[in-house]
């Protein structure tokens, strides 16, 4: 049994992801503003509370709750919340590319900072990106917020592995393709993903119990179509 930390759990992968780590028998911890979806499935293991990745209390609160209930001990973390912005460049503020930074790349960073005292040389941390976020890739006009900040934090994720690859824990990030999820709705309206978010769930589900074995400060493109 892991104990299993997931952000950005209220929809599409991230609550998919915490269904098939309760059906495993793992304990999760699901993290998101919105807990109306996950409590609402009553599912054996799962704690979940409100929770604003931008907000300090909150991670003081998430620490608290790992120190009472797993024995200060964290297996695997998924930085799977996101901040999407579709907007032409020319209309977007400063405040804008702030906002999305926040959860996407500071957000990211300050929680895992918060975890890591919790976990050991085999925890795995696993940061959700964007092939937006891919040098060289295809890229969208209105994403230049979002896809950026996929960028920072896969140059994020290897600078990480290299820190601690000493003692742990271990840094990986998926560059995900398209998936058919609400966010990919807001993005590219009316574009059909030929991956659902249960597939891709699936999918990370496995990697993060034992992708740390083979890969550190990899970043791997889990992607079949395009966008």
């Amino acid at each position: 049994m892991k104990n299993i930390i997931i952000t950005g759990t209220s929809r599409g992968i991230g609550f998919e992801m915490v269904r098939i780590f309760s059906e495993m028998g793992h304990n999760v911890l699901a993290l998101s503003r919105d807990t109306s979806s996950v409590l609402a499935e009553n599912l054996g293991n799962v704690q979940c509370f409100s929770f604003d990745i931008t907000d300090e209390d909150c991670h003081m609160r998430a620490e608290s709750l790992i120190e009472e209930n797993w024995n200060s001990k964290v297996d695997i973390l998924i930085n799977n919340a996101g901040a999407l912005l579709n907007k032409p460049f020319s209309e977007t503020k400063s405040d804008d590319f702030k906002a999305v930074y926040d959860v996407n790349v500071f957000g990211v960073a300050s929680i895992t900072r918060k975890f890591l005292r919790f976990m050991h040389k085999d925890s795995h941390v696993v940061n959700i990106s964007s092939m937006g976020g891919i040098q060289g890739s295809m890229k969208f006009p209105g994403l230049a917020a979002y896809s950026s900040s996929k960028a920072a934090l896969i140059t994020l994720t290897e600078l990480l592995a290299e820190e601690y690859k000493e003692n742990g824990p271990a840094f990986n990030v998926l560059a995900l393709g398209a998936v058919q999820t609400e966010m990919l709705e807001e993005a590219f309206p009316g574009y059909k993903a030929p991956v659902s978010a249960k597939e891709m769930a699936d999918y990370i589900a496995n990697f993060s119990l034992t992708g740390n074995k083979l890969y550190n400060g990899k970043v791997l493109q889990v992607s079949n179509s395009t966008p």
